[in-house]
């Protein structure tokens, strides 16, 4: 929790174009969390229903919120495309 707070502080300090960055990071970030939890909940039993339930509800909250936010900054859907992609090149490169 605490590394959380302190990732989120850096991240005001960043200048306009980087926090972007970030947020566009983040929406990616949160969809691919929201995948995995979709996949782990198709197969989860007994109490880890429950458990898969909220972390889709706590997922898709989030990235309502950061999908809102980014709204407001203009950024739109072919920028963060083109995050992603530069994203998953540097992971096939790194």
């Amino acid at each position: 929790m605490i590394e959380r707070y302190l990732q989120e502080r850096e991240i005001e300090n960043l200048e306009e174009r980087e926090k972007e960055i970030e947020l566009i990071k983040n929406i990616i970030n949160t969809r691919r969390e929201l995948k995995n939890v979709d996949k782990n909940f198709e197969y989860a039993q007994d109490d880890l229903v429950d458990y898969y339930i909220y972390e889709m509800k706590a997922n898709q909250a989030k990235l309502n919120y950061l999908i809102k936010m980014a709204k407001m900054k203009g950024i739109t859907v072919d920028m963060i495309n083109d995050i992603k992609y530069r994203l998953s090149s540097d992971e096939e490169v790194g």
